[in-house]
C-alpha cells in the first residue's frame, strides 16, 4: 500500500476526470459501495485462487472468540472487486434502478496478495458496467468507451484483446478435458505468458488435467504470434483476426456452444469497426481471464511499454442471480 504525495495525487484526479467524463458522455451513471461488503457476499465469486486473496476482517468484541475456527473468525472482508458488490446492488435494488441500468464506479480495492514489482495491495479500479442487455453492442459501446479515453490520455499502441469463454469452453471440451476440470485448466493456461508452456504442463499434471487436447490448441496460438511477430507492420490487425477466426472454426470441431461463441466475437469485432474502434482489438485465442464468473466475451488491454494489462472484463450474464430469483445479463 502507498502514500500519494500532492504531485501524484494531482496526476490521478487528471486521468480521473477524463475517465468520468468519458464514462458519462456514453450515458454511465455514478455508483459507490462500501469498502467492507459481508464474506458470504464475496466468497465463491472469484474462483479457488480469488478466495484466497479476500482480506477478512476478524469479528469484533464479545463476537470473538479466540478458540473458533478460521471460518468462524470473520463474518466481513474489504472488497476485492467493484463487480461483485455492483451484481449485489442491482440484486437489492432492483426496483429502484432502471431496467437498463449503466453505471460508473471509481474507489479502490484490496488483494491479500504478495505483490510482484509494480503490483499493490490497495489499488484504483475505473468500472464501467452495463446491466440488462445481452446484446453485443454492449461490448462494443465499451471497447469505444475505453478507446476514446485511453486515446485523450496520450496512448495510441493500445491493444483490446479480445476473445470468448464459449469458445474456450468448446475447445477445452473437444480436447478432452471434463467440465469439473475447466476452471482449473483456464486459470493455467491464462499464465501462459508467464510461466511458459513447460510449466503448463507440469501444473496440467499436477492437477490431473490430460494436456493431449490442448497442444493442437498451443500449436495454434504459437503459430499466430510467429506470424504476428513476422509480419509486424505488414499484416492488419484485420487479417491477423480472419486467421484466428478461420482456425476457431476448425478446433471446435461443429461444438453447438463454442460455434455461438465465436459468432458473438464476430459480431462484436463487426459492430467495433463501426464505431472505428476496430483496428485497436485483437482477438487473443489463449486469453482466459482467470476470474470464475465470466460467462461471454471477455477482454484484456494492453500497452506495449507497460508490464501487464491496464484493464481487463467481460461478460457475466449469471453472477446477479446469484443474490437474487432473477438472471439478468450484464457485461464491464
Amino acid at each position: 500500500m502507498r502514500d500519494f504525495l500532492p504531485s501524484d495525487v494531482r496526476k490521478r484526479e487528471y486521468v480521473i476526470g477524463i475517465i468520468k467524463e468519458v464514462y458519462e458522455s456514453y450515458g454511465f451513471e455514478p455508483l459507490e459501495t462500501p469498502a467492507v461488503e459481508n464474506i458470504e457476499t464475496l466468497t465463491g465469486k472469484y474462483g479457488e485462487e480469488g478466495n484466497q486473496l479476500i482480506f477478512k476482517i476478524l469479528k469484533r468484541g464479545e463476537k470473538l472468540d479466540a478458540n473458533a475456527s478460521e471460518k468462524d473468525l470473520s463474518d466481513l472482508a474489504l472488497r476485492y472487486d467493484l463487480t461483485v458488490p455492483l451484481a449485489r446492488v442491482v440484486a437489492n435494488h432492483r426496483n429502484d434502478l432502471p431496467k437498463f441500468f449503466k453505471r460508473y464506479q471509481i474507489q479502490p480495492v484490496w488483494r491479500a496478495d504478495r505483490p510482484a514489482r509494480g503490483r499493490f495491495r490497495e489499488f484504483y479500479q475505473c468500472d464501467v458496467d452495463a446491466i440488462g442487455s445481452s446484446s453485443m453492442i454492449v461490448e462494443a459501446e465499451l471497447c469505444a468507451a475505453v478507446s476514446e479515453i485511453l486515446t485523450r490520455l496520450g496512448f495510441d499502441d493500445f491493444i483490446i484483446r479480445l476473445n470468448h469463454r464459449k469458445i474456450l469452453t468448446g475447445i477445452l471440451e473437444t480436447s478432452g478435458i471434463e467440465k469439473d476440470l475447466h476452471t482449473e485448466a483456464l486459470i493455467i493456461l491464462d499464465k501462459r505468458d508467464k510461466i511458459g508452456e513447460e510449466e503448463i504442463s507440469n501444473e496440467f499434471e499436477r492437477k490431473g488435467i490430460p494436456l493431449k487436447g490442448i497442444h493442437k490448441w498451443l500449436a495454434f496460438v504459437n503459430s499466430i504470434n510467429k506470424k504476428r511477430e513476422e509480419n509486424l507492420g505488414k499484416q492488419t490487425l484485420l487479417e491477423s483476426n480472419q486467421d484466428i477466426i478461420n482456425e476457431f472454426y476448425s478446433l471446435l470441431q461443429n461444438h453447438k456452444e463454442g460455434i455461438e461463441g465465436l459468432q458473438e466475437l464476430v459480431s462484436i469485432w463487426n459492430l467495433s469497426e463501426e464505431l472505428s474502434e476496430q483496428p485497436h482489438i485483437a482477438l487473443e485465442p489463449l486469453l482466459a481471464r482467470g476470474l470464475s464468473y465470466y460467462t461471454g466475451a471477455i477482454f484484456e488491454i494492453n500497452v506495449n511499454d507497460l508490464a501487464g494489462s491496464l484493464g481487463g472484463g467481460g461478460r457475466y450474464d449469471g453472477l446477479i442471480g446469484m443474490f437474487g430469483k432473477e438472471q439478468i445479463p450484464a457485461c464491464g
